[in-house]
């Protein structure tokens, strides 16, 4: 049962590439096969077959081999000898994931709250307001942008440089997962309750209050997002 909703996941990721994205195949290909794996389309030690990824992209091995190489360099696969490659990607790796994501995006809240200027305090809040219109109405895809925006709300308030070079690797929320997080409305909420808080302990200067409510924020849709892929949940 469960391979058979991955291969459907796995089919739904990978389409024929369209010619006005030619310019930026491989990386196309490279998101597309690390959303994958980060979704959940392939288990935990599952061989992967190059040509016919190239298939359903529609495109010779080359950019598959490429992308593969760059996804191995994050952890998400490794070449075995002989065997070609394989998922490497766990709930344990997961889980490791989602804990150096909390303490890079704790950090970096916590030097908003010290550095963030009024004008950009008044517009975290206004992105907040603006979530609240959209948690109530339910669009999903709205919410996911927002919930960038106000993130890069923080990054860019903080003034970090390594901290927000850092962070980078770990953006691994695939957005079909987000999706289906932000069709509960229970989830919604939560979601909405936890950056309001934030963004009120980062406008306020309130540096320790801003990383224990950021860490904790992220932690928690870690977990969430922990139950979907891998159907259980995790105490991290």
């Amino acid at each position: 049962m469960i391979e058979a909703k991955q291969g459907v996941a796995r089919e739904a990721a990978f389409k024929k590439i369209d010619p006005a994205f030619q310019v930026t195949m491989r990386d196309h290909v490279y998101r597309a096969i690390r959303s994958a794996i980060l979704s959940g389309a392939f288990a935990t030690g599952e061989r992967i077959n190059e040509r016919h990824l190239a298939e359903q992209f529609g495109v010779s091995t080359t950019p598959i081999k490429e992308a593969l190489r760059q996804i191995e360099t994050e952890g998400l696969v490794e070449t075995l000898p002989r065997r070609g490659v394989a998922i490497r990607f766990s709930p344990q790796w997961a889980e490791e994931m989602i804990l150096a994501r909390a303490a890079l995006e704790s950090m970096i809240a916590h030097l908003a709250a010290k550095r963030i200027d009024k004008a950009s305090g008044a517009e975290l809040l206004a992105t907040v307001d603006i979530m609240e219109t959209a948690t109530a109405s339910g669009d999903a895809d709205r919410l996911i942008a927002l919930n960038e925006t106000f993130h890069d709300h923080i990054h860019r308030s903080s003034r970090c440089g390594y901290l927000a070079k850092l962070i980078e690797r770990q953006q691994f929320y695939d957005a079909s997962i987000r999706r289906i997080v932000h069709l509960d409305p229970t989830e919604r909420q939560k979601a909405l309750s936890e950056h309001a808080s934030i963004a009120e302990a980062i406008v306020t200067g309130d540096a320790d209050l801003a990383e224990r409510l950021m860490r904790n924020h992220v932690v928690r849709s870690g977990d969430t997002y922990l139950g979907i892929v891998f159907g259980k949940q995790k105490n991290i």
